[in-house]
C-alpha cells in the first residue's frame, strides 16, 4: 500500500489533523497559519500518472512546496492538500480531467512546514493515442481578490461536509 513521506511537527504553534484520502489510507498532518505568497512571475508545473503520483516536479514547486524534489517525485499529488479545502472541490476537478477536460480553479496547497500557500491551477489531461495517460498541472499566482471570495465558500462547503451547517 502506499504511504505519503512524513511531514514533521512544526516548531510554531500548529493544528494537528487526521486526513482520510480517497485511496483509503490516514495521514497526520500539521497546519499553521503561516502563509507564503506566491511570488510574482512564477509558474509551477507538475506532471502526474493516472493515479496522480508526481512524476514531474519543476523547481518552483519544490521551492513553493516545501518538499525536495525527491520527496515529491512518486508521492501522490495530494501530499499538498491542506484541511481547509474540501472534498467537492477536488471532486470537480477528477469530474473534468477523466474525461479529457481542462479544470481550472483556486486551491489552497500545504506546505511541509505546515504552512499554505494559495494557487491558481489548470489542469489538463495528457493525451496519446486517444487515451489519457496523465495530467498536467500549471499553478500561477491567484487574485487575492478571488482567495478572499472563495474561502467563505470553502469554508460552507467544509461544514456542510462535516454536517455542521
Amino acid at each position: 500500500m502506499y504511504t505519503m513521506p512524513d511531514m514533521p511537527r512544526p516548531m510554531e504553534p500548529c493544528q494537528e489533523h487526521t486526513l482520510t484520502y480517497y485511496e483509503g489510507f490516514t495521514r497526520t498532518i500539521y497546519t499553521t497559519e503561516k502563509e507564503t505568497f506566491f511570488p510574482e512571475g512564477y509558474l509551477i508545473t507538475s506532471r502526474t500518472d493516472l493515479e496522480g503520483r508526481i512524476t514531474h516536479a519543476n523547481e518552483a514547486f519544490v521551492v513553493m512546496s516545501g518538499w525536495s524534489r525527491e520527496e515529491l517525485i512518486g508521492s501522490l499529488h495530494s501530499i499538498l492538500r491542506h484541511p481547509d479545502l474540501p472534498k467537492v472541490a477536488f471532486k470537480s476537478l477528477w469530474d473534468d480531467v477523466q474525461v479529457g477536460k481542462k479544470w481550472h480553479g483556486y486551491v489552497k496547497n500545504l506546505r511541509k512546514d505546515g504552512g499554505f500557500y494559495w494557487v491558481y491551477a489548470t489542469v489538463i489531461p495528457n493525451i496519446r493515442d486517444g487515451k489519457i495517460v496523465g495530467y498536467t498541472s500549471v499553478r500561477r499566482q491567484p487574485s487575492r481578490t478571488k482567495i478572499n471570495e472563495l474561502s467563505a465558500v470553502y469554508k460552507q462547503w467544509l461544514a456542510e461536509e462535516k454536517g455542521l451547517a
